[in-house]
């Protein structure tokens, strides 16, 4: 390792959550969501490693197109589907499965002189934003039978606040996508992460809202070992963190009482202690939001970043009896101290965190 950030990639543990996501939905398929470059974990190697799902979901057709040419043969859904002919082209070429939320998108399809992709049809049904309104079911589904380049029809929605237990927002949901879905005979995609691990009817869902294919969760932060729900981490869940974001110190020395750290001088200190800097700032994607007080491990404790984020450098206080030394390695996030708990230092969201990490060049990837 050299001495700048990196992301530490487990992949044993990806194959180790994916196990516990199977278990909590044992009836269903899975279609693995790895937009963003998989959570910023890397799309392609987790991908390659991810060999018994059922199909892969990304954002966009580049990010599909990335996967087939690196050999990736499962089905591939584009959760944006296409927006112009070219796009359209390109799904039918590469046999990718387009989500059609827009009459745009079925006019593509219409238009289409061969060829023919399987389609997901989103529906609306209270996260405004992607969608058909649920009670336009029927008109819409009868203009797909007429688009000659439409093969096999599945359903899909999205919930916007599964990871709220306690909420009726998921129930009022369900509810709409219960009159599309029922007696449907096709398949159906319901459940994100939390709803995977957080609502059972929605794991039985085929038996809940009566329709007949196959039941598809679209499982994604989990698989990479983080909680989907703000009061719990991945290891309540029995899930492992699959990124390690560390780094290296690069310098410790005395600290004195009254010392102003960093930029702007915005922390003073109140006692004599040791200053360590460690190589990772905003440029690794370590958020310049952390404030004051976020906790970074070093050695197995715990200690303070102290002061405004650096593009490529923190401070923290290392401790008056600290006996780290140049070259020890200090977790931003990972094992033994999970992301979950440190988001809230940038008034951010585990998920957010970890897409945003840069993968410098020592980035590694292990079993």
């Amino acid at each position: 390792m050299s001495f700048g950030a990196r992301a530490l990639i487990r992949l044993g543990a990806l194959k180790h959550n994916l196990e516990v996501i199977r278990r909590a939905a044992p009836d269903s398929k899975v279609m693995a969501v790895i937009k963003a470059n998989a959570y910023g974990h890397g799309m392609v190697t987790v991908a390659q490693h991810l060999t018994d799902v059922d199909a892969f979901a990304v954002a966009r057709v580049p990010e599909a197109v990335e996967l087939r040419e690196n050999g990736i043969e499962a089905p591939i859904v584009l959760l944006a589907g296409v927006m112009n002919v070219a796009e359209m082209q390109a799904a039918i070429e590469w046999g990718f499965e387009p989500v059609v939320h827009c009459h745009e998108q079925i006019e593509l399809l219409q238009s289409v002189g061969s060829g023919k992709v399987g389609i997901w049809l989103k529906f609306d049904t209270g996260m405004n934003r992607l969608g058909f309104s649920p009670g336009d079911a029927a008109k819409v589904i009868a203009r797909l039978a007429s688009a000659s380049a439409v093969g096999e029809v599945r359903l899909m929605t999205h919930l916007s606040s599964a990871d709220e237990l306690k909420s009726a927002t998921t129930a009022d949901q369900l509810q709409r996508f219960r009159l599309v879905a029922e007696g449907f005979e096709g398949s159906v995609s319901i459940a994100n992460t939390p709803a995977t691990l957080g609502w059972p009817e929605i794991a039985n869902a085929r038996r809940e809202f009566g329709f007949t294919g196959d039941n598809w969760i679209r499982p994604g932060i989990a698989l990479f070992g983080v909680s989907p729900f703000p009061d719990q981490a991945g290891a309540d869940l029995g899930l492992k963190p699959v990124m390690q974001f560390e780094a290296r110190l690069i310098s410790v020395k005395p600290l004195h009482a009254g010392a102003k750290v960093g930029y702007k001088g915005n922390y003073v200190s109140n006692t004599d202690t040791q200053l360590g800097i460690i190589s990772a700032g905003y440029g690794d994607g370590y958020s310049r939001h952390f404030r004051s007080g976020t906790p970074v491990l070093i050695n197995r404790r715990r200690v303070p970043l102290i002061g405004n984020v650096s593009m490529d450098m923190i401070a923290v206080d290392l401790g008056a009896n600290a006996t780290d030394a140049v070259g020890d390695i200090a977790t931003l996030w990972g094992n033994g101290l999970p992301v979950e708990e440190v988001a809230p230092w940038a008034d951010a969201i585990p998920y957010e965190l970890v897409c945003g990490v840069m993968n410098r060049e020592d980035s590694e990837v292990v079993e």
